[in-house]
């Protein structure tokens, strides 16, 4: 009887094939994307240049959450604008009652209103603490709400996506109807400071960039951390076969709940952040057309990779901001198609084409060595 001997690990592998270096691969990457984004892009953009990356990394963000409730979760959200919408008023309403100064009411409310005082809605928002907690609190107790009443009654699949882009509808319809307090259909505008920086100044105007990049960092670490945790394997099962999980003692409906609440939290920091870069936010960035393209730029990139959605959110908006300019009539035709198309044909977004690709040779060796 003859033993066999298992062959020794070859340096820089462990046993069983897995690389010494595969744990590295994150952090080489985040530091990859710190470098681009804190010294490359400061360094190669104009100031004007520099700011529209800001707002495509507003963008990126809301596509991170994304990529956890659908990539993860299967979960179709269509209605991210409302939270983006929320974040984005919540910290305008707080910028704009700073310019005002103490005492006065803002601009609009001066030229639409008839009230002598701030809504009573609106003097929380006064307080910094409450204005910037709430950018990303009040978005995930609105969607706590809304899941715990979708999930609990198991409302998935199309329905699901209906009723998310129904109530991006009914948001932006709201705020239009405020035109006193809201601002209406202009929304809130002219936003000169923040947080005692003034937004005019381009010194400033990339300190907002850099947090701004900084954010977008953070919350790929952490979808990171929940889409590689146990709460992320789970989360896939129900994804995959909801019945099954649920007859192993868990509840679907709770597992959906986190990842529609964390999406929800990573739409409203975006929006809050993207007020500082562009000045503005208004109904026109948060109803249906504004949500159906959040989630096109994750479905090209790749819904089911971090590092896929990111690009792919940046690099629509910015064909958004190149092609809309050359064809403004048709560039809406073009969007709709690029979204049935990656989801036709390419479901795995462009992130794919590189594992379909190694696949394909994979299968092409195996009918040589069989033929």
């Amino acid at each position: 009887m003859t033993t066999t001997t298992p062959l020794a690990p070859k340096p820089g592998q462990l046993p069983g094939g897995r690389r010494r270096f595969t744990a590295a691969r994150p952090a080489a990457g985040f530091a990859a994307a710190a470098l681009v984004l804190f010294a490359v892009a400061p360094l190669a953009l104009s100031d004007f240049r520099l700011g529209l990356l800001a707002k495509y990394l507003c963008t990126a963000m809301v596509a991170v959450g994304i990529c956890l409730a659908w990539g993860r979760g299967g979960l179709l959200t269509l209605g991210q604008g409302v939270f983006f919408g929320l974040g984005g008023y919540a910290m305008a309403m707080h910028l704009k009652i700073a310019d005002a100064g103490p005492g006065n009411l803002p601009d609009f409310m001066q030229l639409y209103g008839t009230a002598t005082e701030l809504p009573w809605w609106w003097r929380p928002f006064a307080n910094p603490v409450f204005a910037i907690a709430a950018t990303f609190l009040l978005p995930m107790a609105v969607a706590a709400i809304l899941g715990s009443f979708v999930f609990r009654r198991r409302v998935k699949g199309a329905y699901f996506a209906i009723l998310s882009q129904a109530l991006a509808a009914a948001f932006a319809i709201w705020l239009v109807g405020q035109q006193a307090t809201t601002g209406g259909t202009n929304g809130l505008t002219d936003i000169q400071g923040f947080f005692g920086y003034d937004l005019n100044d381009p010194v400033n105007q990339r300190m907002v960039y850099f947090v701004i990049a900084a954010a977008l960092l953070l919350l790929i670490a952490l979808a990171r951390q929940l889409m590689h945790s146990r709460y992320g394997e789970l989360l896939v099962a129900v994804r995959d076969s909801e019945e099954r999980v649920r007859f192993l003692g868990y509840d679907p409906a709770n597992v959906k709940l986190v990842a529609y609440v964390a999406a929800a939290g990573m739409a409203g920091l975006a929006g809050a952040l993207f007020v500082p870069a562009v000045g503005i936010i208004s109904p026109a960035l948060v109803g249906i057309v504004p949500s159906i393209e959040l989630v096109i730029g994750a479905a090209v990139g790749g819904r089911a990779s971090l590092t896929g959605a990111v690009l792919g959110a940046i690099g629509v908006a910015w064909a958004r901001t190149a092609l809309s300019e050359e064809f403004p009539a048709a560039w809406t035709y073009f969007q709709g198609l690029l979204f049935i198309v990656a989801l036709a044909f390419l479901p795995g977004g462009l992130a794919s084409l590189a594992a379909t690709a190694k696949r394909r040779r994979a299968n092409r060796g195996l009918a040589g060595g069989t033929s």
